[in-house]
């Protein structure tokens, strides 16, 4: 594991925004770990967080023209990435959505420049791949790009078919789909992890369930 990886899960443990136990997910399934991005807003280093996403954008080789942080995750996180981007003279414009249109005012559902040319589009996690492609239609529909999509978690689970979401993505835009840790890598922390090696089984049973 590289030590961004590593960081970021520290993070999310920290912060309760990762935990362990039974939970129903929004898909229905019912899975032995939750992940809630928005705790990190509670008790978390965000400078750390932003640098653990800024370190995966340069592993990953990700290239754009813009950052697109989709509500509500999105907004604190493509904030702060954008931040530490700027504060190491790469400097890009930032925009994200309203959930519900604005009718008066500056109008519209986009706040900041609109998105233009290639976007990279920041969020917590991937599950089923539906708000990712709800982000990737509102970029198509204002004539940009959607190049590029990073998560801090990807859950690797089936999407519409056999496949990941996040190969389903790569395969119907034509896009770089990324994150800073999987399922994958999340067991291999957990085997290494004595507070939380009891969670191991479950997680394997997951994966071998839903994994893709």
């Amino acid at each position: 594991m590289k030590d961004y990886q590593i960081s970021f899960l520290n993070l999310a443990l920290e912060s309760k925004s990762l935990q362990f136990g039974e939970y129903t997910l929004k898909s229905g399934r019912s899975s032995p770990y939750f992940f809630n991005a928005a705790n990190m807003l509670n008790d978390c280093n965000l400078y750390e967080l932003g640098k653990c996403y800024v370190d995966a954008i340069k592993d990953k080789g990700l290239k754009f023209d813009c950052i697109y942080g989709p509500a509500y995750k999105g907004i604190f996180l493509g904030s702060i990435v954008a931040t530490i981007l700027s504060e190491q003279g790469n400097i890009y414009p930032l925009s994200f959505n309203r959930k519900e249109e604005k009718d008066h005012g500056e109008g519209g559902n986009i706040i900041g420049k609109k998105p233009c040319g290639d976007v990279l589009i920041i969020d917590d996690v991937l599950s089923a791949g539906t708000a990712g492609k709800e982000s990737i239609k509102t970029i198509m529909d204002l004539s940009a790009t959607p190049k590029a999509f990073i998560v801090g978690l990807d859950r690797q689970e089936k999407g519409k078919t056999e496949k990941a979401a996040s190969q389903e993505l790569r395969d119907n835009f034509n896009m770089q789909v990324e994150s800073i840790v999987n399922l994958d890598t999340l067991i291999s922390f957990v085997e290494n992890d004595s507070d939380n090696s009891q969670y191991l089984d479950g997680l394997h049973k997951y994966r071998d369930t839903w994994g893709a």
